[in-house]
């Protein structure tokens, strides 16, 4: 049941680049199936065995730490997902800040604690933005209080109980508190003994996951995630969110250059959510016509399935896949935060990585945007508007996501001639966050790229900026650039319009049928 930790890597600064070398680490993979005999914690019939069951309490050996590679320059390579382990202990061990991505359903989750720092981190759990459609209550009195409890009151989805006990002692606990539990009941046992017969006869009994103490509030996260997740869909895909400090910083452009370059380069596939349905220039930047997907999307939430999604989507490369925003005015535009999390989590099972292009704005479902994304990119320009807004953003953003990595920043449009600026070390000093990159201004080569409706790495491939992008998408993905021959093979066209488009400013400026 428990899995080594991933040893943090680092990036080798490029020339001209100030690039953060503080990376989260590669999420952990969930435990695997158990063996087991109930999946639910079912009083009537599977949890009961012989009562002169032996349980042995020879602990299990603990596996030698694994030796840490060698840094990886200038890029990270890509790293393995580890086997899980049938040992008892943690559901899965935390190589870093943000490292679990679960979906957690709308369900109700009881904790029985002993200790107080098993509450603590319970209650830390139950605050992570990952819990936020779950409601958590949190008691103190381990099994004994959970038994009485349940007396009088019937048992919700899931029920974490403590206890400290010796095995035998802890076996006699969970059958009478299997005769107060309903069936369909999941029960996580937090327990003090790294047993390995322990856990076989809980799963027999029909327990669901077996935790050794002192447990981490991810640890507890990745256990929940890891019961409830879908079996229709067997990946959660991580959502990169980019927002810019101020407006015209530049975030939409540094959003989709950086997801093309994490499709072309690194050839993971992805999508792009444009969220700026007034304004949104996704449509513009890849020379798309200009589709209601998004708004048709957030109309309908509940009715979003695989086969609805793809007809919204526009497919721009083999690996990149765009939901772009109207882009009109005809509408009001008022958009729920319940529809932007539905929409959200259901393109999440489309694809490995979601980039979320936000826009500069500010309003309840923008705020839950940035705290329930896995990753969040502040987009600011080396000015003093910039550094005033992208502290707020930053300080609610590591507010809402205590057991997150803080967001990253990039610099945009560093060098401009004839402004002053605030220099990069400054800059990350008064924020409290180090810049991961720094893009250099090139007028000529943004510009001609946004007419043409082309990526920089297409456009203008040799240069500063080309080389920005592709550091930046080996950051945000975690993944290494493939070798010189294979980049050169993967090397897409730039996107076509779509048929009867004619040129990009015709398709701009077209009446409507």
């Amino acid at each position: 049941m428990t899995t080594a930790p991933f040893p943090s890597q680092t990036f080798d600064p490029l020339d001209g680049f100030d690039i953060d070398d503080e990376f989260v680490n590669v999420p952990g993979a969930s435990p695997g199936p158990l063996d087991r005999k109930a999946d639910a914690f079912d009083p009537v019939g599977r949890m009961r065995v012989e009562t002169e069951t032996a349980i042995n309490a020879a602990p299990v050996p603990s596996a030698a730490p694994a030796a840490s590679p060698a840094p990886a320059a200038p890029v990270v390579a890509a790293m393995p997902a580890p086997e899980p382990s049938t040992a008892p202990g943690t559901a899965l061990a935390m190589g870093g800040p943000g490292s679990v991505e679960v979906s957690i359903p709308r369900i109700g989750v009881h904790i029985f604690a002993e200790r107080q720092d098993t509450a603590a981190a319970a209650e830390r759990a139950g605050q992570d933005r990952r819990m936020a459609r779950a409601t958590t209550q949190i008691r103190l009195g381990g099994v004994q209080a959970a038994i009485e409890a349940y007396q009088a009151e019937p048992t919700p989805p899931l029920i974490i109980v403590e206890s400290l006990k010796a095995p035998q002692d802890l076996l006699a606990e969970i059958d009478l508190l299997a005769e107060v539990c309903d069936a369909g009941t999941k029960v996580v046992i937090i327990g003090a003994t790294n047993d390995i017969l322990l856990f076989r006869e809980l799963m027999r009994r029909g327990v669901s996951e077996y935790l050794v103490a002192p447990v981490q509030p991810l640890q507890l996260i990745a256990a929940i995630g890891g019961l409830f997740a879908d079996p229709a869909q067997p990946f959660v895909g991580r959502t990169i969110a980019f927002v810019g400090a101020r407006g015209g910083a530049g975030a939409s452009a540094v959003a989709h250059n950086t997801a093309y370059a994490m499709s072309e380069r690194i050839g993971v596939n992805t999508v792009i959510v444009d969220y700026d349905l007034p304004f949104g220039t996704a449509g513009l930047d890849f020379n798309q016509d200009p589709l209601n997907g998004v708004a048709d999307a957030l109309s309908q939430p509940d009715r979003l399935d695989a086969t609805l999604l793809d007809r919204m989507m526009v497919r721009c490369t083999d690996k990149l896949s765009l939901f772009a925003a109207p882009a009109t005015l005809e509408a009001d535009w008022d958009v729920g935060a319940d529809a932007v999390e539905e929409v959200t989590t259901r393109i999440r099972a489309t694809a490995p990585f979601v980039v979320l292009d936000l826009p500069h704005l500010w309003s309840g479902w923008m705020r839950r945007a940035l705290i329930a994304a896995d990753e969040v990119v502040v987009v600011a320009t080396p000015d003093l508007a910039s550094l005033r807004n992208a502290k707020n953003m930053i300080d609610l953003i590591k507010q809402g996501r205590p057991n997150d990595a803080p967001p990253r920043l990039v610099l945009n449009q560093v060098g401009m001639p004839g402004r002053p600026e605030i220099p990069a070390k400054d800059f990350g000093a008064a924020l409290g966050v180090h810049p991961s990159l720094c893009i250099p201004f090139d007028a000529k080569v943004f510009g001609s790229a946004a007419n043409n409706g082309q990526m920089i790495i297409d456009a203008a491939a040799k240069t500063k900026a080309a080389e920005a992008f592709e550091t930046l998408a080996q950051i945000v993905s975690r993944r290494e650039l493939p070798a010189a021959p294979a980049r050169a093979a993967v090397r897409a066209k730039p996107a076509k319009p779509a048929k009867g488009s004619g040129s990009l400013f015709g398709s701009l400026f077209s009446k409507k049928s």
